[in-house]
């Protein structure tokens, strides 16, 4: 073997300091290397024959995330782990958005040994697809790799993705927490919100902190509708457990729904966005750790502090379930073993610890690595971080392997029928739920007369 490890500069590269700052960043195509064979032409075009790369080389696909379009970026949070551990590996690395799609590694039959995706919809939508999904089962019994000591609830999303197999294993969160405008509720004399704050709280909350005070308007919460619906706390379904068909008609649904109405029906808190917060007029706002982390460098004066997600009473435990992404090995990998052992040392105690210093939110359940998180990030010095892991993710509800998967429309059920043209909730769920038949019932068709059923993913 090679005692070297030569990581590919094709990822778009531009000036990126930390993944706060690359939320929106701009995606552009570089110049690729011919060295990696990744333009080469191909006699297989079908992608069928895998990787082109010898018995020491791994090719590493992001898919997800545009931090990774750095190539500086990638080495310094997946690629100098890999480096030290297997000093002999010759690692390629191409991100999605540097014009390298999933369409242009199939025509090339360069098809990459690990794919790091989001797991909740494009298992279905991307891997599945493109038919490059396999079960690491096998491989987890062969390395003798301990998945309870990852979320249970991240190892659900993927286990229901995966047709209760397991396409991939957990790798990223992004989680959601509270942020607060210390300045504000100072003002008016209240106390800071707390972990595990009820949504009732919240809600009273927000009623004396919404208020006119001579030019400035404040709001008292924002909390996207479509986000707490996705990811609702209390579990509830929005496609049938059992059946194709839509779950959003059910009582469960009605409260969740009218729970976060009512904030937005106290005079002068509509919903607008939650990315407002930095403005200094928003007492509260729920919204990603990403973001937060972004409004911490950014608005350096910006007086706020962080507490968990408000919680139903019958859930007081659970914050969202989890918006994961996980690293999937592909069927097509002539080095499965070789990539199931990075991955395997990538979700160690002593790589997500670094990685979390680095406000990456990993899926270990472990008190020693979520404690350093954020430590490499001047900006959350003296913030409550620990917020983040207060509560734990809320268990998503199993759904039968074999039935047809579609990206649940639950945002249309505030915009617009509850926004846009005032429906009550019952009516505006109903609305929904009808468009996640119908929409199953056109994604079942396609695949049965040979398409791939991806319109509604």
């Amino acid at each position: 073997m090679k005692k070297k490890l030569m990581i590919s500069a094709l990822a778009a590269c531009f000036a990126v300091t930390g993944l706060a700052g690359c939320t929106n960043s701009t995606n552009a195509p570089e110049e690729t290397n011919s060295a990696n064979n990744v333009n080469a032409p191909s006699n297989d075009p079908a992608g069928t024959e895998g990787s082109d790369s010898g018995d020491n080389t791994l090719f590493f696909y992001t898919a997800q995330n545009p931090v990774y379009e750095d190539e500086a970026n990638f080495d310094r949070l997946i690629g100098q782990y890999i480096k030290k551990k297997f000093p002999d590996i010759e690692l390629k690395h191409v991100h999605w958005n540097d014009g390298t799609r999933y369409e242009d590694l199939i025509a090339k039959g360069t098809i990459p040994d690990i794919v790091f995706e989001q797991v909740r919809r494009n298992t279905s939508r991307m891997i599945k697809k493109f038919e490059m999904e396999y079960d690491m089962s096998d491989l987890i019994k062969q390395f003798n790799f301990d998945t309870s000591k990852l979320d249970p609830a991240s190892m659900e999303v993927v286990k229901t993705a995966s047709d209760g197999k397991i396409y991939s294993l957990p790798f990223e969160m992004s989680d959601f927490v509270l942020a607060y405008n210390k300045d504000i509720f100072d003002k008016y004399g209240l106390d800071y919100p707390k972990d595990g704050m009820t949504y009732d709280e919240a809600y009273e909350l927000a009623k004396k902190l919404t208020r006119q005070d001579g030019d400035i308007t404040y709001k008292g919460y924002q909390q996207h509708p479509s986000h707490y619906m996705m990811y609702n706390q209390v579990s509830e379904p929005s496609l049938d457990p059992n059946e194709d068909k839509g779950a959003m008609d059910s009582d469960n649904w009605l409260k969740i729904v009218n729970n976060i109405r009512r904030f937005y029906e106290i005079p002068g808190n509509q919903f607008t966005t939650t990315g407002d917060f930095p403005k200094g007029q928003m007492a509260m706002s729920v919204d990603v750790v990403e973001n937060v982390l972004k409004w911490a460098t950014e608005f350096p004066d910006l007086n706020f502090d962080l507490a968990s997600v408000p919680v139903f009473p019958e859930a007081s435990g659970s914050k969202y379930q989890p918006n994961l992404n996980g690293l999937f090995i592909t069927k097509q990998s002539k080095n499965k073993e070789l990539a199931f052992e990075v991955i395997q040392y990538l979700l160690s105690d002593e790589v997500q610890a670094e990685r979390q210093k680095e406000s990456i939110i990993g899926p270990l359940n472990v008190p020693e690595v979520q404690q350093v998180f954020a430590q490499n990030v001047p900006q959350m010095k003296d913030k409550h971080i620990q917020a983040l892991f207060a509560l734990k993710s809320a268990m998503p509800a199993p759904r039968k392997p074999g039935l047809t998967f579609i990206n649940p429309p639950v945002a249309q059920v505030f915009q617009p029928n509850i926004f846009e043209q005032s429906k009550d909730s019952a009516t505006a769920l109903r609305v929904v739920n009808e468009m996640i038949n119908k929409q199953l019932a056109e994604t079942k068709a396609a695949v049965e007369a040979g398409g791939d059923g991806t319109a509604y993913q």
